[in-house]
């Protein structure tokens, strides 16, 4: 007997689908599209045959049906990871730039602790290697401030940061070859 489908069920199966392509993320974009098309469209399609809750209950969880898709495509153990590099690109400039600026502020402050009225240039090193030097300029306690820049040695870390946490170095072909058996005569 055939089940109807109702607009909440097909909120549940594109629930499901949804979460499914977020775990998928690092499949190629095609291969995500086709995953999420065949999974909704089977899915309906069970939906129609035992209902929609016996058909999300048989599929299982969409961690399990994810890992065995990025298995089937990109192969087992682990895997580079596109999602992880964009998040350590992203937050690791904030997180270094607000302990810059703050050290930074800090020193400022320093500056009109020992004296409130300070007037004349101060220059401070910057946090080592990582950052240039920083000059205060101050007129009877009011302040600015001009460099603190990124080093060369910080912009090395964001690339070798973002390689490591996302995995990157398996995406090079001769890495990718190296874990694989090969075919003897």
């Amino acid at each position: 007997m055939p089940h109807s489908v109702t607009w909440i069920d097909r909120l549940r199966i594109e629930r499901f689908v949804w979460t499914l392509d977020q775990q998928i993320y690092d499949l190629p974009r095609s291969s995500r599209i086709g995953t999420r098309r065949e999974v909704r469209t089977n899915l309906l399609a069970a939906a129609r045959d035992v209902g929609t809750t016996a058909a999300l209950r048989r599929l299982g969880s969409t961690s399990h049906l994810a890992e065995e898709y990025l298995t089937a495509e990109l192969g087992e153990g682990p895997r580079h990871s596109w999602i992880a590099a964009a998040y350590f690109c992203t937050f690791f400039p904030l997180v270094i730039n607000f302990f810059f600026g703050e050290a930074a502020s800090a020193y400022q402050q320093a500056i009109t602790a020992t004296d409130p009225h300070a007037t004349g240039t101060f220059t401070w090193g910057g946090i080592g290697y990582l950052q240039s030097a920083v000059t205060y300029t101050f007129a009877e306690g009011n302040g600015s401030q001009v460099g603190g820049a990124w080093t060369p040695i910080t912009y090395v870390l964001l690339l070798v940061g973002t390689v490591l946490a996302g995995r990157l170095w398996r995406l090079l072909p001769w890495m990718a070859r190296r874990g694989r058996p090969t075919a003897t005569p």
